[in-house]
């Protein structure tokens, strides 16, 4: 290493956290997300911004699903970023200090998802003082990574107009959520969306936990002539021995992996046998080093690992995965964001600047911001 290499290495293994801020936003959505089992009328974010001392500044949003939810989910941070203060931008160092912290009080609910944005945040800071981009720090390179075109609960009509959209946007799948009141509904709404989108596109459901694992087992053999590539969470996120009974009787793969509470969720779950392909979530899962953890356990076992939203940070993740299989696509911060991530013929590339290339629209944050009481 030369000298003007070593010191740049010493100077970064100096950087420290000096804040962390954390605002709140309720932003629109184009369609509003209708599942099985309720709505998501809007998109509530807690936009968290880190701080070094080398003058970069790391960015990670929460998604909290309910409005609710929003003030807690900032307040936990702010707390954890006090406690941070004056460390070194180190983030799987960080990542046991908080564990340490938290042993007593649990590392769940919200404080899981709080550890999980400052870890997205640490690392995009730590990219961005290095002037690498995240995937590129992580030893990857900026690589396209297909994406499905995550939809609703949207009927026949609604979801013919957003299927043809999508497959004429170079798409090569869709995800549909089904569940609806009758298996025959749900039937009338797979074959409309496969006539749209022809043989050539993957179409993939999901059940949003809505099913008995009776029930499911009926509705997915009854999906099993329709050309699915995969049916998503069938019952209880939790029930991994029920998921596992569903995988055994029927044909099609099984996905799960959005709502594990990090990777020794996820491994409880592969131990049970209750699923063929996996997508985690960048925040529930852990942040950047919850994703690594169990990008390992996916590799280990062989099974396809895709996303579950947050695309801006989980293109960058999709790229080092060494099982990558498909990126979600739902935006649900691009109102806040200053440059969205872009898609081009049914795919998604890392944007090339240092960090996850977030930014924020601080016009549109000002309009959204939802501030305490």
């Amino acid at each position: 290493m030369n000298t003007a290499n070593a010191t740049n290495a010493t100077n970064a293994s100096d950087i420290v956290i000096t804040s962390i801020h954390a605002r709140a936003v309720n932003v629109p959505l184009e369609y509003p997300v209708r599942t099985s089992v309720g709505v998501v009328a809007t998109s509530p974010l807690v936009l968290i911004d880190l701080h070094a001392s080398d003058g970069s500044v790391g960015r990670a949003y929460l998604f909290t699903y309910t409005p609710m939810a929003l003030e807690a989910t900032r307040q936990m941070v702010l707390a954890l970023g006090e406690a941070l203060k004056g460390q070194p931008l180190a983030p799987l160092d960080l990542d046991r200090l908080l564990a340490q912290r938290l042993r007593l009080l649990g590392r769940t609910g919200i404080a899981l998802m709080a550890c999980a944005g400052i870890d997205m945040a640490a690392w995009d800071a730590l990219a961005v003082a290095r002037g690498l981009p995240l995937v590129e720090l992580l030893g990857g390179r900026r690589r396209a990574v297909p994406a499905y075109d995550s939809h609703s609960m949207d009927g026949v009509e609604l979801g013919v107009e957003r299927a043809r959209r999508a497959v004429a946007q170079g798409f090569g799948a869709i995800k549909t959520k089904v569940g609806y009141a009758t298996l025959a509904e749900d039937l009338r709404v797979v074959r409309a969306l496969r006539q749209a989108i022809g043989d050539d596109t993957q179409l993939l459901v999901d059940f949003n936990q809505g099913l008995s694992v009776p029930e499911a087992v009926r509705r997915i053999h009854a999906f099993e002539g329709e050309g699915i590539a995969w049916v998503e969470e069938p019952t209880l996120q939790e029930d991994y021995a029920g998921h596992a009974r569903i995988r055994e009787q029927v044909r099609l793969p099984i996905q799960i992996g959005e709502n594990w509470c990090g990777p020794g969720e996820m491994a409880k779950a592969l131990e049970a046998g209750a699923c063929d392909l996996v997508m985690p979530d960048a925040m529930k899962i852990g942040g950047v080093t919850g994703w690594l953890r169990a990008a390992a356990l996916a590799q280990a076992r062989g099974l396809p690992m895709s996303s579950h939203i947050f695309q801006e940070v989980s293109v960058h993740l999709l790229a080092v995965t060494p099982t990558c299989h498909l990126l979600e696509r739902m935006d649900l911060a691009g109102p806040v964001l200053a440059e969205p991530l872009a898609f081009e013929n049914g795919t998604a590339i890392a944007p090339p600047q240092p960090g996850t290339g977030i930014a924020w629209n601080e016009d549109a944050v000002r309009r959204f911001e939802v501030r305490a009481c």
